[in-house]
């Protein structure tokens, strides 16, 4: 499906990359987002980043939470002062405001916001040393990720973009549903849950346990869900901006093979621009997939 062109860029893989090369004067992350023909519109929240990094312009950095707290954070650390424009959801958003947390360990980073890593993950890529046993995923990922664009630094080489793995796993999994076969889908991380919560493979109690962070995305994706599953089943308007809400009700309806009424359906780009298309076809990718 990657090579069919309806697995978009891993974001959150992506913004890492672009703040790395942001922060150390290297220009190849515009010049490769500039190249893509679909983006997310937090990976062109990113591209705008890019550039208003070097002036005095404000930051625009749309609805994405990790790129603004990830910048944020730097402004802090290096005493910038830059200003910054958010968006939409954001804008209502729990985010701190306290410079001071530069100086956090990453205990208390990991505290703040609902108990996001993201505070934790900025530390990081501003060059912090400490390294937690058993991170967060995402946290996880960011230590990864600083040590892969160090190696290919070192090598004078660019960093290798990723597609994104947890929309691709949900994909996969929507097209086995499709053609009622068994799936073994295990929710890794918070940006599984409406998919999983969708489809049974998890409750909203055991959501909440797991992820607190939930409660504050796009949407408190707990409550939100709940809500939007009782919509769906009695085949009503779903009125969600919350991208991975709409994405996961509308693979869910799917498979039911009834119909979805979506108010908000462009809210998908900001995570899946691929997504309407991939749905309008999955049963021409299911049978090609078979074949």
């Amino acid at each position: 499906m990657i090579e069919m062109g309806y697995i978009p860029l891993d974001k959150s893989w992506t913004i890492r990359m672009g703040v790395l090369d942001l922060l150390n004067g290297y220009d190849d992350t515009a010049r490769f987002l500039e190249r893509q023909e679909q983006l997310s519109d937090d990976l062109r929240a990113l591209y705008r980043a890019s550039l208003a990094w070097k002036s005095d312009e404000a930051v625009d950095v749309g609805e994405s939470a990790t790129l603004y707290r990830f910048l944020k954070f730097a402004s802090w650390k290096l005493g910038l002062k830059k200003r910054f424009v958010i968006h939409d959801s954001l804008i209502l958003r729990e985010v701190c405001n306290k410079p001071e947390i530069i100086n956090y360990s990453a205990d208390r980073l990991l505290k703040l916001d609902n108990g996001t890593s993201q505070w934790a993950s900025a530390a990081v890529l501003l060059g912090s040393q400490e390294r937690i046993a058993d991170p967060p995923y995402k946290l996880k990922l960011t230590y990864e990720a600083v040590e892969h664009w160090k190696q290919q630094r070192d090598s004078n080489q660019c960093w290798i973009p990723r597609y994104d793995d947890t929309i691709l796993i949900q994909a996969e999994t929507f097209l086995k549903l499709l053609g009622k076969e068994k799936t073994d889908f295990v929710p890794k991380q918070a940006e599984d849950y409406c998919f999983a919560r969708a489809f049974g493979y998890m409750t909203k109690e055991k959501g909440a346990t797991l992820w607190p962070s939930l409660l504050s995305h796009e949407s408190n994706r707990i409550r939100e869900m709940e809500k939007v599953l009782y919509d769906a089943e009695r085949g009503k308007e779903i009125f969600s901006r919350d991208h991975r809400i709409v994405q996961a009700i509308a693979m869910r309806q799917k498979i039911r093979n009834r119909e979805v009424k979506m108010r908000y359906h462009y809210v998908v780009n900001k995570s899946w621009p691929q997504f309407w298309k991939f749905l309008d076809d999955s049963s021409k990718i299911l049978s090609s997939i078979m074949s």
